[in-house]
């Protein structure tokens, strides 16, 4: 006993708590040339720094204006856990990030990301971060930095959670943001990669639940297993998107996310005008078809809740829509003529299928 009439205690340390800092160290260690393989001429400095930094060329542009944009991947991240497969999150990731600046025609510059757990898996986070980076350089964009929390008690076992924040930048002038859109114009939709990275509160509860269908199920109308399915990471429009801009008047650009159609649309259009979509003008993936006969879910909720196959839309004049269609399917796109801009009469919705 000592002096203080007490036991001698073994010493705690910070790892007795639940946190190896060790472990982290490792992780950031081996994720170095990763992040390294994104790197930007503006990027200044070492990964491990308390803040990144990303020096702007103003002499590169005229009247810069920053773009933001901060997302996360939302309950998809159960389908990864579940089929214990990690590698395309991070994609989505950044995807939902790099997809909102790139509507309003901003570059993606950097990114930084946060990976909050309950304990580190080097082989899970690795993986997660290989995704993130590969989702950055099909963006164009840097992963400049991030934050890997470990909060023991806080997550289940082998559960996890991420967010991201992407900035962007993009010339005054050249802003997109539906004003220039007028009644004639045409409405191109570009095909999606699946359920890509929204409703899938909806999607899980109707197909697990009442369902009862298992991750590694293969529904009718699926080649394979429904968690792969899920699992199809966003597609990332960036580079496809900036070829446009580039070469074409694009007055507006729609990333459709959570609010599918029926919410997504409105955002760019103009008061006087209405978006006039053509039902059966693309090809809707057979994983809508499956969650919609199973939950027995009306119509206009999938369409409220889904991408429904277009997981982008652009708007350009109707001159220049066959033109644009043909450079989206060169540039590795799938695309439709999916609607026309109308006036729209105070009586009526901003958007209608016929």
């Amino acid at each position: 006993m000592g002096e203080c009439g007490c036991m001698s205690k073994k010493a705690m340390s910070y790892k007795d708590a639940g946190v190896d800092i060790d472990k982290a160290s490792q992780f950031v260690e081996t994720i170095k040339p990763l992040i390294k393989a994104t790197s930007r001429k503006e990027v200044l400095g070492n990964i491990g720094s308390f803040g990144g930094l990303f020096h702007l060329d103003t002499q590169k542009y005229t009247n810069p204006v920053l773009v933001s944009s901060t997302d996360g991947v939302g309950t998809k991240l159960k389908i990864a856990f579940a089929m214990n497969k990690h590698d395309t999150v991070g994609i989505d990731l950044v995807a939902m990030s790099t997809n909102d600046l790139i509507v309003q025609g901003a570059e993606p510059l950097f990114f930084l990301d946060y990976l909050a757990t309950g304990a580190i898996d080097l082989d899970t986070s690795i993986k997660i971060v290989e995704g993130i980076a590969g989702g950055c350089s099909e963006s164009g964009c840097a992963l400049i930095g991030g934050e890997t929390a470990e909060m023991p008690g806080f997550y289940g076992d082998n559960e996890y959670d991420l967010a991201g924040f992407c900035v962007g930048v993009v010339e005054r002038d050249k802003v997109i943001d539906g004003s220039e859109i007028r009644v004639g114009d045409a409405i191109i939709g570009m095909a999606s990669n699946g359920i890509h990275s929204n409703g899938f509160s909806l999607a899980r509860k109707v197909l697990f639940e009442e369902g009862g269908l298992s991750v590694h199920d293969i529904p009718e109308g699926l080649e394979h297993a429904i968690g792969m399915e899920l699992l199809r990471p966003t597609r990332i429009y960036v580079k496809s998107i900036l070829n446009l801009i580039k070469n074409f008047n694009v007055k507006g650009i729609i990333h459709i996310t959570g609010g599918g159609f029926i919410d997504n649309i409105p955002r760019i259009l103009p008061e006087p005008c209405q978006a006039v979509i053509e039902k059966g003008s693309w090809d809707v993936p057979p994983i809508f078809n499956i969650i919609q006969k199973i939950g027995n879910v009306e119509e206009m909720e999938m369409l409220r809740v889904f991408n429904m196959g277009i997981g982008m839309m652009v708007v350009v004049s109707r001159q220049d829509s066959k033109e644009v269609v043909e450079r989206l399917e060169l540039l590795g796109e799938k695309a439709f003529l999916i609607g026309t801009v109308a006036k729209r009469d105070p009586e009526q919705a901003s958007v209608i299928f016929e």
